[in-house]
């Protein structure tokens, strides 16, 4: 696939940027910097002799990595030779294995969903099948990490493994071959009422853009007269995937995205360079809090470039670059040099990125820090912190409870019932609805679990209550505060019908990816996501869709 050729073209530009950048430093930052790393080398001897316990050079080089990076950005960091998959399969979607997602249960692992077509798809293990033994090796007590290190491995060799039925509980030996497993990029893609194309893409991961393009051109065969790209959650990859999606739909020389760093190297201006696909189907695209790096170069250009409409909220803000160079002993650095601009020449990096709040999204950002840019059509955008959504839709909650139910496993648990009790029924992906009775099912099955929770509401009123102590207005407001204590009840029962909505979609969820994959659970919920309903709407107002390209100003803030 011309991956590793890429994966060292990245690293060799790399190591002649540092070769650069050494040669222009200056006598005196030479000097210090040759001093310092004489100190940190002496600091690392003298620990590992002297410390009065034994200590573990790699984790203490490790430390050092990350003392030094503390103070950067949260991007910046270094990469340890056993940490190199993890960082391969960020960046390239792909792995050797067997092709499942695991989980713990109990005190052993879990199939937790295998990959449609994947090599446990095929020898028919199914979500709930549990793992006993590893070629040879007792796995009924291992961890996840265990587990995943085991089945992991080169393509083309076998592993064999014992495994409990889930629904019938005998224990089979199960041989499979380990294969290159591509979790693909854009997961799913459908037709919609009205005539408009959905396309999901969760990542820009190495060459996404082809299933972007065949996802296109296979929708506009059954007859797509508008699109919706789903960038909600895609946390970004490599931006020349950014820049090929974003050809399919802009002129060809159209300047997309720029590179700016301290060094002049770094500075890269991108264009397309591919003839379009369709430069006037209209766009929507979806965004939100986790959309983010390249998926923001996609939204925001095509919203610089007036071509596409963005619902949603705003994302996440990150616009740096980061290139990997080579430390020695297959250990890199991850280092950013360089911060994306788009076309209006706004950068879309949060100006702080360490203040946020416990969803991702920013904090408070002064109106002095912000600035006004303009689109091709003179509307008014603006940078301080990722791309503002020319539609805004409220974020949906998500309780408490529901967190705590689910994380528990709960919900797995419950729905390992159900399907044992159903193992016959069909489940339709788009009309499928758990009933009353199943609910009463579920309900039943809570009633003697731990559910330790409080309420965010009930959080915020004992914080209430202590300042109300503290400056003495107890007694004039203190009997209210109580009045709405008691009609605050946390306990199971009420947390089961007040949030029954939502841990419906939850079981939902669960019993239709077990019975129809990923790619069904997103066909599942499309027709009540509130953003892909605002979508439809914007796109069957074909006045109001041009009026937002027209003359629509972003929100500020």
């Amino acid at each position: 696939m011309g991956k590793g050729i890429k994966y060292g073209l990245c690293v060799l530009a790399g190591a002649v940027v540092l070769a650069v950048a050494t040669a222009a430093v200056p006598p005196p930052d030479g000097f210090r910097m040759g001093r310092n790393m004489e100190v940190l080398v002496n600091m690392l001897r003298d620990i590992s002799l002297f410390y009065v316990d034994d200590v573990d050079p790699d984790e203490l080089l490790s430390d050092a990595a990350a003392g030094m990076t503390a103070g950067l950005d949260p991007y910046t960091v270094f990469i340890s030779e056993e940490d190199m998959d993890t960082f391969q399969l960020l960046t390239t979607g792909r792995y050797g294995g067997v092709g499942s997602l695991i989980r713990k249960s109990g005190d052993g692992v879990v199939f937790a969903e295998p990959y449609k077509g994947s090599p446990a798809d095929r020898a028919g293990i199914v979500v709930g099948d549990r793992i006993l033994e590893i070629d040879g090796q007792d796995a009924s007590a291992m961890t996840t990490e265990q587990v995943s290190s085991l089945m992991k491995g080169e393509p083309g060799t076998r592993l064999k493994m014992k495994v409990a039925k889930f629904y019938t509980g005998d224990t089979v030996q199960v041989e499979l071959k380990r294969e290159i497993i591509n979790i693909p990029g854009i997961p799913y893609y459908g037709m919609l009422p009205d005539s408009v194309g959905y396309i999901l893409n969760i990542d820009f991961t190495d060459e996404v853009s082809n299933d972007m393009r065949n996802a296109i051109m296979s929708l506009r065969e059954q007859g797509a007269k508008a699109l919706i790209l789903d960038y909600r959650n895609n946390g970004g990859g490599i931006v020349q995937e950014a820049v090929k999606i974003l050809s399919f739909f802009v002129p060809r020389g159209t300047e997309v995205v720029s590179l700016r760093g301290r060094n002049p190297e770094e500075n890269a201006v991108f264009t397309t360079q591919q003839e379009p696909l369709d430069t006037e189907i209209p766009l929507v695209v979806l965004v939100n809090n986790g959309s983010a790096s390249a998926a923001e170069i996609v939204a925001g250009a095509l919203q610089d470039m007036d071509r596409a409409v963005l619902v949603g909220r705003r994302t996440f803000g990150k616009g740096l670059v980061q290139s990997t160079r080579p430390l020695g002993y297959n250990a890199y650095l991850k280092v950013t040099t360089a911060k994306y601009y788009l076309p209006s020449g706004r950068c879309i990096q949060a100006i702080d990125y360490a203040s946020r709040a416990e969803d991702g999204t920013l904090s408070h950002i002064p109106d002095s820090l912000i600035t006004e840019f303009r689109t091709a059509a003179g509307r008014r955008v603006y940078d301080g912190g990722g791309v503002m959504p020319d539609v805004r839709v409220p974020a949906e909650y998500v309780s408490r409870f529901a967190y705590v139910v689910y994380g528990k496993g709960y919900i797995h648990d419950f729905v390992d019932g159900f399907m044992r009790r159903n193992r016959d029924r069909e489940i339709v992906p788009g009309s499928f609805a758990l009933s009353d009775a199943d609910y009463a099912d579920f309900t039943a099955f809570m009633q003697d679990k731990d559910v330790e929770w409080e309420s965010d509401t009930k959080r915020l009123l004992a914080r209430l209550k202590e300042s109300a102590e503290a400056e003495r207005y107890m007694d004039s407001i203190g009997v209210y505060l109580e009045g709405i204590e008691a009609n605050l009840d946390d306990d199971v029962r009420a947390g089961l019908q007040l949030y029954r909505q939502e841990l419906t979609e939850l079981i939902e969820n669960e019993i239709v990816l077990r019975s129809a994959y990923n790619a069904g659970v997103v066909e599942h919920n499309m027709a009540k996501d509130p953003d892909v309903r605002e979508a439809l709407a914007v796109l069957n107002d074909p006045e109001r869709y041009r009026e937002i390209l027209a003359s629509k100003d972003t929100d500020r803030k």
